[in-house]
């Protein structure tokens, strides 16, 4: 079993909040690491980490929180592909940080967890 298929296993064995609520963490994570210029290659870890997550859970949801994940989804993917070009600037990676912080706040209200 390679390193996707041991994760999604992982990964689905938890009740949908806890999913999402993992979801938000990680784009917290990503938050927090697109501060620092030396963290491009575990950013991009966890974008791509991120999209499987949202590849995983998306067909559980109702439409509308469906559509919204497949948003992020298309968001975390320019994300990545952005960076190769602008990582090194400051105020862009301010830009990701702030939004990945957004993403976080609201993936974790749609878990459920928010607030506790």
């Amino acid at each position: 079993m390679n390193h996707r298929d041991a994760l999604k296993t992982r990964y689905l064995r938890d009740s949908l909040p806890v999913r999402l609520a993992g979801l938000a963490a990680n784009l917290l994570r990503i938050a927090n690491f697109s501060k620092n210029v030396s963290h491009r290659e575990v950013v991009s870890s966890i974008v791509r980490e991120s999209k499987w997550f949202i590849e995983w859970t998306v067909a559980e949801l109702e439409v509308e929180r469906a559509a919204e994940l497949v948003g992020l989804q298309l968001q975390l993917a320019s994300w990545d592909f952005q960076s190769h070009e602008r990582w090194q600037f400051d105020e862009w990676r301010s830009s990701l940080s702030t939004q990945a912080k957004e993403w976080s706040e609201r993936i974790l209200h749609m878990s459920g967890f928010a607030g506790h």
